[in-house]
């Protein structure tokens, strides 16, 4: 029997580490990182807010554009809202949902984050998977 830890029971294996916790600064940068979705490179990202760390495919509802409109750069100047840096469409941090612009009733492709003993760390999904770079023969 599993002992009961408070953290998924996940087909796909153990989280796979992103950075430190104190690399998050509430309302700061994120962090991207490369993913596969379904079979194809993407790239995913992760930031706290409000306490929080969450993280979503790095892919606009609207139209399939990076959000960061600079690197790792993703809340509005208010710091209060991801926003796309193609056409502005405004989506709520923790939910993902769009708020605002182009995005209609949208939301951005959770990553599942958890932190744990000082990481963050995330876990693969059927459609979202770790990128495994080959590594030459020594």
């Amino acid at each position: 029997m599993a002992e009961a830890t408070g953290e998924p029971v996940n087909p796909m294996g153990e989280p796979h580490d992103i950075c430190a916790s104190t690399d998050l600064e509430d309302g700061g940068k994120g962090l991207v990182f490369d993913v596969v979705e379904h079979r194809r490179p993407a790239r995913a990202f992760v930031l706290r807010f409000g306490g929080q760390v969450v993280g979503y495919l790095n892919r606009c509802a609207h139209v399939p554009a990076e959000l960061d409109w600079q690197p790792g750069e993703f809340l509005d100047a208010d710091r209060r809202e991801i926003v796309c840096s193609i056409h502005g469409a405004t989506y709520h941090p923790l939910t993902g949902r769009c708020t605002g612009g182009p995005g209609g009733r949208g939301r951005l492709k959770p990553i599942h984050v958890i932190e744990r003993g000082g990481r963050v760390c995330w876990y693969p999904s059927d459609d979202v998977q770790p990128v495994f770079f080959d590594t030459p023969d020594a």
